[in-house]
């Protein structure tokens, strides 16, 4: 009898970990920029995460951008992991220190998400697969973190991110228009985003 193989990303601390019945164990892992650029690379450079804003770095480039992040106290990245696979890029920000604050009137409370999901796996598409892992980051980011609502600001035309964030009980906010962010460390284009808003008491509701 063989010892049991140790489950992959088990030595990482998570900043949140809970289990879903029917669904798994969720964990959220601090980014390493150094061990985890590789496989962000592959997802960001994916013509579906064009609206990600990465298309054509290289893998040091991004590497480069999740390490100067790893530096600042209002933006965070994550790298989210189902029952041991890593299933997805997860970033937090504080909207009072990005330019979303230019875009609309903050509340304190607010909390700002990205989320690039990995690509499908052999299993395709599954029903209610996206809504369960969303379910567990928002109650890392509204319960874990204390905070009231979450912001997103995904790009006008991502028809399909609207959507879920909709499913998801998030209210249509503005269509706004993000400026440029050009500086030594980021650069980031002017985006034409429609915001959207989840408040804890809808996400929790009863």
């Amino acid at each position: 009898m063989t010892d049991a193989q140790p489950t992959p990303y088990a030595d990482r601390p998570a900043v949140h970990e809970q289990h879903l019945d029917g669904f798994g164990t969720v964990r959220v892992l601090p980014l390493d920029p150094a061990v985890d650029a590789t496989r962000i690379h592959g997802w960001v450079s994916e013509e579906r995460a064009a609206f990600w804003g990465m298309n054509g770095l290289t893998r040091e480039q991004v590497g480069a951008v999740y390490a100067h992040m790893d530096t600042l106290d209002t933006h965070h990245a994550f790298l989210v992991v189902k029952d041991g696979d890593p299933v997805a890029l997860f970033q937090t920000y504080d909207p009072a220190a990005d330019r979303v604050s230019e875009c609309y009137d903050a509340e304190p409370g607010d909390i700002g998400v990205h989320l690039l999901l990995a690509p499908a796996g052999a299993e395709g598409a599954r029903p209610g697969w996206t809504a369960a892992l969303s379910g567990a980051l928002m109650t890392y980011v509204l319960l874990g973190l204390d905070r009231t609502r979450v912001v997103v600001d995904p790009d006008v035309a991502n028809d399909k991110a609207i959507a879920r964030f909709r499913r998801q009980g998030f209210t249509a906010g503005p269509a706004v228009v993000l400026p440029e962010v050009d500086l030594p460390d980021v650069y980031l284009p002017e985006k034409k985003a429609q915001l959207a808003f989840l408040r804890r008491e809808v996400a929790f509701a009863g």
